[in-house]
């Protein structure tokens, strides 16, 4: 017996996701297929598994899985994804879409060529809580703490490229400070306004880009006055313009958002086995 799952592997600035509609193929145990599925060797591969619902409070609803099994609060760089996915798959033909999220309702703004959604402006709302971390002894700087809905911890730096993320992303993550452990980004200003950004992502480790932490970096620079209200954020995978919209106090996060190709996922039910066709 086989059950066939069609998906959509996509990116916002290298943040790779596998983009299932759930109102055509429900997913039953959506944590461990987000292990599963996300393996490069023996699944598809991706940061996680992101499933795209309905809502009775929002056009669309959101569900996020890492890497590892957990479900994320939001995800900056996946709800550009599906913006671009409910339009060009004829979901929607609006350009604006509320989504409903486990961090709140969000608004996506949808930048239309023709019948191509070339970027997507994201209403990311306002940060949550900011605060200073001042470390002893093993990390020798000063990070600050900024909530997108999700944690994270910022920590400038004059050199990024001597920050050694493998060892200290994961450190930094589970420290007893974070009992619902924490994303980490490193960071060094580049520019006027410019910012190199590295993270390591709660749940999924290094990633090409986190949009969250893209806006929580934007937030830290300018509470630290390293940056004004509008910043470009470079990650690995691509760059995202971050503005910190004065009077409403939201944050507005505008990047690209890339379908990368389609395909099925046919599961044997009886012995487990995971056999993915891609259609490219």
């Amino acid at each position: 017996m086989t059950n066939k799952i069609k998906f959509t592997k996509m990116h916002g600035a290298g943040n790779d996701y596998i983009y299932v509609d759930t109102t055509k193929y429900p997913i039953a145990e959506p944590g461990k297929k987000a292990i599963e599925w996300s393996k490069f060797h023996t699944g598809i591969g991706s940061d996680g598994l992101i499933l795209i619902g309905s809502s009775d409070k929002a056009d669309f609803s959101m569900r996020i899985f890492n890497a590892d099994g957990s479900e994320a609060m939001m995800c900056g760089n996946g709800s550009r994804c599906v913006g671009k996915y409910v339009y060009e798959y004829g979901l929607t033909d609006k350009t604006e879409i509320t989504l409903d999220t486990l961090s709140g309702i969000k608004i996506l703004k949808l930048h239309v060529e023709g019948k191509t959604v070339t970027a997507v402006t994201v209403d990311m709302g306002s940060p949550l809580e900011t605060g200073e971390v001042h470390w002893k002894g093993k990390y020798p700087f000063r990070s600050t703490k900024v909530s997108m809905g999700n944690p994270h911890l910022v920590t400038f730096v004059d050199d990024i490229t001597r920050i050694n993320l493998p060892e200290i992303g994961p450190e930094l993550e589970n420290y007893p400070l974070f009992p619902d452990r924490t994303n980490v980004e490193f960071a060094q200003i580049v520019g006027k306004d410019t910012i190199r950004m590295r993270v390591w992502e709660r749940g999924s480790g290094i990633t090409q880009a986190c949009g969250t932490g893209a806006c929580a970096t934007a937030v830290a620079a300018f509470i630290n006055g390293l940056a004004g209200r509008k910043s470009n954020i470079i990650m690995d995978g691509g760059t995202v313009l971050i503005e910190w919209d004065e009077a409403s106090g939201h944050i507005l996060m505008t990047g690209p958002a890339t379908k990368v190709f389609d395909g099925e996922i046919v599961e044997e039910v009886e012995n487990g086995e995971l056999r993915v066709e891609n259609e490219y």
